[in-house]
């Protein structure tokens, strides 16, 4: 994340906040994600607290600002029953697949080190994942979901999805956010709109802060 966030250097999308590129619309979107608070409304507490150690592998974060709340987001998206509109062969619905996913790996790590999984040292919880994402675990807990299927399309998905929705991530990617009303003009292939940010590349970093401290 360190390096990402370097890519961009000076650039924050939320100096956007009252620039012509956000509406009011995406202004209130934009203010609901920063507001979530890192509790749970879906999950139960013993769920939540698994989802906040998955999310810490499968995302892990830098020390130096406040983290996004990973499993607050994917909490939230399951409270509000938005889904991806569409289901993969063998996956239930997204709550039930979360919850039925959240049990097993804890009856995986039970059965091999005898602690839940968010009690494992880091190592031991990316050894899990690995062999959940290499469909390698076969508790009976799974009932008829294949590890390997809940790895791919609900939990890393789920959690990486809810990272890059965040202001933050934006931020570190160089992206600008939902540009409404203003849209994208520059389309082409390494073009960029005057309110884009700027990429550090070819020793330009001080071009690249002065650009991206004007980007609104």
């Amino acid at each position: 994340m360190h390096e990402q966030s370097d890519r961009y250097p000076g650039y924050d999308v939320l100096a956007k906040w009252s620039g012509p590129s956000w509406n009011d619309k995406t202004r209130e979107v934009i203010t609901r994600r920063l507001s979530i608070a890192p509790e749970p409304r879906f999950f139960t507490a013993d769920e939540y607290e698994t989802v906040v150690a998955i999310a810490d592998r499968i995302v892990p974060q830098p020390a130096d600002r406040p983290p996004v709340a990973i499993a607050a987001l994917v909490d939230r998206k399951l409270d509000d029953q938005i889904m991806d509109g569409f289901r993969r062969p063998g996956v239930p619905r997204d709550g039930e697949a979360w919850r039925l996913g959240l049990k097993a790996l804890n009856a995986e790590a039970a059965a091999a080190y005898g602690k839940r999984f968010a009690e494992l040292p880091e190592a031991l919880q990316d050894k899990l994942l690995r062999a959940a994402q290499s469909g390698e675990l076969a508790s009976g807990e799974w009932g008829g979901l294949r590890c390997e299927v809940f790895f791919r399309h609900r939990l890393g998905r789920d959690i990486v999805l809810a990272y890059y929705a965040h202001p933050t991530a934006w931020s570190e990617i160089g992206w600008g956010g939902p540009a409404s009303p203003r849209g994208y003009v520059r389309l082409g292939l390494d073009e960029r709109d005057p309110w884009e940010a700027a990429e550090a590349k070819d020793g330009n970093a001080a071009t690249a802060f002065r650009s991206n401290r004007r980007v609104r």
